[in-house]
């Protein structure tokens, strides 16, 4: 058999609604797959493979589950074939926007009058992290969100919290009221005992400060557990 005949036909070759550029400009971005909109990100694949070929390799490499794709390293994408680092670099910087987008999204518009409305702005933030982070969402007296900080990264175990750097921070912003926040990389939502005693603490300096905790969150990539609903502040 002749090489060329081996070759997969290029995109370059491809009725112009089925390449990824054409097709977004004819169609609008939300007509393309996601594989199509990596493909977009990569520009080019191989000699047997097209840029969308490979970006479904890629995709089913994490069951086609973007937030497990934005996990991936350099080191990680640069182990398919057809991805240099430039490649892995635009991937990873595209789904990081991705993720910043929608947490700005969240913090400009929200007013917290509920649990599920702090793990909106929480969960882009943490819940696809390797280790730990304790985070603070500060709010107002119209529980309107003045800002969110980290307070402490740790390891897959555990971080600590600084009693006295949450609350210096929420002098700093006028806060009326704090919504504390973790993380568990391990996908369990069941609070340990040291997480109900720093929930504790924190409460009692609040109620010193005059600062309120209206709950605390245990975040993971799909769910969370809220120490307010729950009863446990």
């Amino acid at each position: 058999m002749d090489y060329k005949e081996q070759k997969t036909t290029g995109i370059k070759s491809w009725a112009d609604d089925d390449r990824p550029r054409e097709k977004l400009l004819l169609k609008g971005r939300s007509a393309l797959s996601d594989a199509e909109l990596v493909a977009i990100l990569i520009g080019s694949g191989s000699r047997s493979e097209t840029a969308v070929d490979l970006s479904k390799r890629i995709l089913a490499s994490v069951d086609g589950n973007l937030n497990e794709l934005g996990r991936l390293s350099v080191n990680d994408l640069t182990t398919f074939k057809g991805i240099g680092e430039a490649k892995a670099i635009s991937i990873i910087t595209a789904l990081e926007l991705g993720k910043r987008r929608r947490l700005a999204d969240g913090i400009s518009r929200k007013k917290i009058t509920c649990s599920s409305e702090a793990f909106e702005i929480l969960q882009p933030i943490m819940g696809d992290l390797p280790h730990e982070e304790f985070w603070v969402i500060y709010l107002n007296n119209s529980n309107k969100v003045l800002k969110t900080a980290c307070i402490s990264k740790g390891g897959i175990a555990g971080t600590l919290a600084d009693v006295r750097l949450i609350f210096k921070a929420g002098v700093e912003n006028n806060a009326s009221a704090l919504v504390l926040a973790h993380n568990h990389p391990s996908g369990g939502l069941r609070p340990s005992m040291a997480d109900k005693n720093i929930t504790k603490k924190i409460a009692e300096a609040g109620t010193v400060m005059d600062v309120k905790v209206i709950d605390h969150l245990i975040v993971t990539e799909n769910e969370y557990f809220s120490f307010a609903d729950e009863g446990l502040l």
